[in-house]
């Protein structure tokens, strides 16, 4: 499977075997150590971003390349008797200029209006697989997301959850927990949406350690700062609360109808911003990811609040709300 992390990596490889890359990545016992090596490669070919970008071209060039073009295409000028023929530079002003004929004009006229149609048809089409692409990595990333999430309620009998009260009991806390407990790499993009504001700042995410040594500093805004990102661009489950009010975390009972995770709510608590299409990425009790639309997000429950209306725990076990990073359960 290591030798498949390249292509993996380079987006090279077809469907079916990048479905087992997903898998074994997501795997509860060989996946951590897999995503380190993972990671690793992706540090390694970092530096290659750097030739990227190829060096823009002298200023005029086009110009006097037509130029040029214009000037030879009834034949080559005859050359100048000399021992040693000396290189011609043409610039604007020394190209001889000729008036081009009526069909000339036109071609360039069919030339303009083929490139200006060619433009109107790709670029949506060049939008559209940027689009589907981050909408496919952002899927990846919760499918592995949830299989941290499987291993660990595999372990702990249910699902991380925050503690009932206090300055951490927030819903980003997941993330650290799965990072401190090795079950996810912090810096490698899992708890991102590709494109978004912390993908391009470097982000990683705390572990539990940093978290509370962050709290103990007493720096407010600090601290504040660390709980609003350290969930990255998703939200996740706020748990329940039983009738007594203690705070209740979910068991992995498989339900494909239960949400675990999403793309994390805006401040009104009824959108999601990471997709430009309103289009939210929902992962699932049992695994599943799904793709849902705006109009058909809140048709049976509401994503982001219980059933009071309120960005709190839901009031029983089938009341599910996704909170984002800084919200209190």
């Amino acid at each position: 499977m290591r030798d498949e992390l390249v292509g993996y990596l380079l987006d090279a490889l077809d469907d079916p075997d990048r479905r087992r890359v997903d898998d074994a990545l997501a795997h509860p016992q060989g996946g951590p150590a897999l995503r380190r090596d993972l990671d690793r490669l992706r540090r390694a070919a970092r530096p290659l971003t750097l030739d990227s970008q190829s060096d823009p071209p002298p200023e005029g060039l086009a110009r006097r390349t037509l130029r040029f073009v214009e000037t030879h295409a009834h034949g080559q000028p005859q050359r100048q008797k000399a021992a040693l023929p000396t290189p011609r530079v043409f610039t604007p002003e020394s190209s001889p200029r000729r008036v081009a004929s009526p069909r000339v004009w036109i071609d360039r006229a069919i030339l303009a209006a083929t490139a200006g149609a060619a433009c109107v048809l790709l670029v949506p089409m060049v939008l559209e697989g940027i689009d589907q692409s981050r909408s496919l990595r952002t899927q990846r990333n919760l499918q592995l997301i949830g299989g941290g999430l499987a291993g660990y309620a595999g372990q702990h009998r249910h699902f991380p959850m925050p503690p009932d009260s206090g300055p951490l009991s927030r819903a980003g806390l997941y993330a650290p927990t799965l990072v401190s407990e090795q079950r996810l790499v912090a810096d490698d993009g899992t708890f991102l949406v590709p494109g978004s504001a912390l993908a391009r700042g470097g982000y990683a995410v705390p572990s539990l350690e940093e978290v509370r040594r962050a709290q103990a500093a007493g720096d407010r805004q600090a601290f504040e700062r660390m709980i609003r990102s350290m969930g990255g661009d998703f939200g996740y489950t706020l748990g329940h609360r039983d009738p007594s009010g203690a705070l209740q975390p979910y068991r992995n009972l498989g339900r494909g109808h239960h949400p675990l995770m999403a793309d994390a709510p805006d401040d009104d608590g009824h959108w999601s911003a990471n997709h430009p299409d309103r289009r939210h990425h929902v992962l699932f009790e049992d695994g599943r990811v799904e793709k849902i639309g705006p109009h058909a997000l809140h048709l049976d429950d509401h994503l982001f609040r219980n059933h009071r209306g309120e960005v709190r725990a839901g009031i029983d076990a089938e009341d599910a709300v996704i909170g984002d990073s800084h919200h209190q359960p």
